[in-house]
């Protein structure tokens, strides 16, 4: 018998109760003790496109075309951002689990990983291959994993993917979506869908803010939100 993955687990709660209720221009690397200095490095350059925070393993801010910022991040992923940067290539998303892997979508098409699910990583190479425009590739720590693209959508399980289409009748289009250990968060075209301990202030932002969320991440109680180019909000 599959042992039931923190996914799974938050899945099967939450199905129960629905049931009941019918230009930063260089890179930059910091070793601080908190995410204080994202934070300041946020305030600094005055924008933020993107993040990947997490519980204990780090944080890193992404603005600009490839500017960003590092707090306790892996040497392999500052090592890869570094490059990216050297080259002047986009820096779209990236996403750091709490054991420290690690992917990042840039340029055009391109992803790099470290030590991601192998069916996953065989997703991915046959989109790349196909050249799908890949919008959010997202993992855990447990073997959960979603890859959404512009014409497409998949992940690790009948579960979460019927899950994930769910949210489609309702919401329409997907845009991207974030995946920790304990939460899900889907943004579609006209709403949001939630899954495990996702922060009550997230929500309760997502209800108010003023522009279309197309960036969300979160881990424990912070969360970051933005349009993926000038406009964004966040609890850290």
């Amino acid at each position: 018998m599959n042992t039931p993955t923190p996914f799974h687990r938050a899945f099967a709660a939450a199905t129960l109760a629905l049931m009941a209720w019918l230009a930063f221009p260089s890179a930059s690397v910091a070793q601080p003790s908190d995410r204080n200095y994202i934070k300041e490095q946020i305030k600094e350059a005055g924008q933020c496109r993107n993040v990947a925070i997490t519980k204990s393993n780090g944080d890193l801010m992404i603005c600009g075309r490839n500017g960003w910022a590092a707090s306790h991040c892996p040497k392999s992923l500052t090592n890869a951002l570094n490059q990216l940067n050297e080259d002047d290539e986009l820096i779209d998303d990236v996403q750091l689990t709490e054991n420290g892997e690690w992917l990042v979508l840039y340029g055009d098409n391109g992803i790099l990983w470290s030590n991601i699910p192998k069916e996953m990583e065989a997703q991915l190479r046959k989109f790349n291959a196909d050249n799908e425009v890949i919008t959010s590739a997202v993992f855990n720590d447990a073997g959960d994993w979603i890859i959404i693209t512009k014409e497409h959508f998949i992940a690790s399980s009948q579960d979460l993917q019927d899950w994930i289409k769910g949210g489609m009748e309702k919401y329409g289009q997907i845009w991207t979506c974030c995946l920790t250990d304990d939460a899900a968060v889907v943004v579609y075209d006209g709403g949001y869908r939630f899954l495990g301990e996702v922060p009550q202030t997230l929500k309760d932002t997502l209800g108010e803010v003023d522009f279309d969320v197309y960036r969300l991440k979160i881990a424990g109680s912070a969360w970051f939100i933005s349009d993926g180019k000038t406009k964004y909000d966040y609890t850290m």
